[in-house]
């Protein structure tokens, strides 16, 4: 990193950043069941279409992105419109710096000044750094989900994260 890294809203403009970090998680096979690559032009579409409602933020060092968090619905249900899933992403150069502590700290503070009262997530139980990083950052590990998914034929587990907000918080 050549500057200090910070934090803002992720915008249309940072979609290939996003796509091409994001599609290094694919490649990895380590954080998502998703096979097929996203380009920028998916990745715009969707900051567009969630930007009012769930928060998307980017760490930047000058004025490359190094790393993202998102939320995105839980489930349609009116009883769920506090509840966020999320995921976070970081630029495989710059894993084990603080980027995804930082990314993460800025998406809870955002979608709790948006209402929201809990975040969850689903992670494969072999990405240690993702759980350790949940777990230092409030989330507790809910459970697993036993054969969740397959993943290149192989089924995969994962573990249920969550964090309460606001008033679930209090």
């Amino acid at each position: 990193m050549t500057a200090a890294p910070n934090t803002r809203l992720a915008e249309p403009r940072d979609a290939a950043a996003i796509a091409e970090i994001y599609n290094q998680g694919i490649e990895d096979r380590t954080a998502t069941f998703e096979t097929e690559p996203r380009t920028a032009e998916v990745v715009e579409g969707l900051l567009r279409t969630r930007a009012d409602r769930y928060p998307a933020v980017v760490v930047a060092d000058g004025t490359r992105v190094l790393g993202f968090a998102w939320t995105s619905e839980y489930r349609p249900r009116s009883a769920y419109a506090g509840v966020a899933e999320f995921t976070i992403y970081v630029s495989r150069d710059v894993r084990g710096q603080g980027v995804g502590r930082l990314a993460l700290g800025a998406l809870i503070k955002e979608a709790e000044r948006r209402g929201f009262t809990k975040l969850v997530s689903r992670i494969f139980p072999s990405n240690i750094a993702s759980r350790r990083l949940c777990a230092g950052m409030g989330f507790r590990e809910v459970g697993i989900y036993r054969r969740h998914g397959q993943l290149d034929g192989k089924w995969m587990d994962c573990v249920v994260v969550e964090k309460l907000l606001g008033a679930a918080r209090d």
